[in-house]
């Protein structure tokens, strides 16, 4: 008795902490993107982006620990700017997109830094080569897209700097700066296989949002798509 009487104290005494499995989220292709900067000659920065990008995301915002990452990078999407720049960079002797047309990331763990940042670091495939990569990430948001389909979406920033030549990509050093300067801006949909009844909106009338706590319930035109 005196052991069952200790138990229930101590049961009522220790916090109860509910842990929430990680929701799984798509990266949205058309709102996320790969920019990049790698010096030119030593006259400047050339600039470029990536677009297309595709993945799962697994995250609780309140436990970044148990979040995964998986994500492609379809390097015929790169664009410098100009089309004999893009032909170069994507050329045999460079990224050799026609042998390996993806870069692709692969979570191993987070460090979390503070409720919004956090480090992630994972396997980056890149021209055949497997590299650890650590990135800089910030959340910016998760809650209610404002706009159709009302969607729950996380909102994320990235940077890293990469060694070009660690990957295998080391042709015209003399032109073509070794590091390279990655900034990346992903949204994140919730699946719709994940999807709970207030990812619907809740009233009849077309085009006007779910009236929650995190989204914004001024009313939008009919039928119109977030830009």
């Amino acid at each position: 008795m005196i052991h069952r009487l200790t138990l229930a104290l101590l049961l009522c005494a220790t916090p109860w902490v509910a842990s929430a499995a990680p929701e799984t989220y798509r990266l949205d292709p058309v709102h996320t993107r790969v920019l990049f900067a790698v010096e030119h000659a030593g006259f400047s920065q050339a600039l470029g982006t990536v677009s297309g990008s595709e993945g799962t995301l697994a995250f609780d915002p309140d436990d970044w620990r148990s979040a995964t990452l998986s994500v492609s990078v379809p390097l015929q999407r790169l664009d410098l700017g100009d089309d004999k720049w893009n032909t170069a960079a994507l050329a045999r002797n460079l990224l050799d997109a026609e042998r390996f047309p993806e870069a692709r990331f692969v979570s191993n763990r987070i460090e979390p830094v503070d409720p919004t940042h956090a480090r992630v670091i994972g396997e980056l495939t890149l021209h055949g080569v497997t590299r650890e990569v650590t990135l800089e990430v910030t959340l910016n948001a998760v809650k209610r897209h404002p706009m159709p389909p009302f969607r729950r979406t996380a909102g994320f920033s990235a940077t890293t700097t990469l060694s070009r030549s660690a990957f295998g990509v080391d042709a015209w050093p003399s032109m073509i700066g070794d590091e390279v300067q990655l900034r990346i801006e992903a949204e994140a949909v919730r699946d719709r296989s994940a999807a709970d009844p207030q990812d619907t909106p809740s009233v009849e009338e077309p085009g006007t949002p779910a009236p929650t706590d995190d989204s914004d319930t001024s009313p939008s035109p009919a039928g119109t798509r977030s830009p």
